[in-house]
């Protein structure tokens, strides 16, 4: 997974931490979680914070 696979990422963070509220995390800790997801594998100079915004809209989605 890269960066730009969003909606993979945050499907993995749904099950990866189910009693997790996505509106709650912050952008600092998402970062860490995401680069620890199996099968991650991009630089992390490549996340902004646009990147992490629309991760943690889509598991919010995910999370509903």
């Amino acid at each position: 997974m890269k960066w730009t696979d969003s909606r993979d990422i945050a499907i993995e963070l749904a099950e990866k931490f189910p009693d997790v509220d996505p509106k709650t995390i912050r952008f600092t800790d998402l970062r860490d979680w995401v680069m620890e997801l199996d099968g991650f594998d991009d630089d992390p100079k490549h996340c902004g914070e646009k990147i992490l915004e629309a991760i943690q809209l889509l598991w919010m989605d995910e999370a509903e």
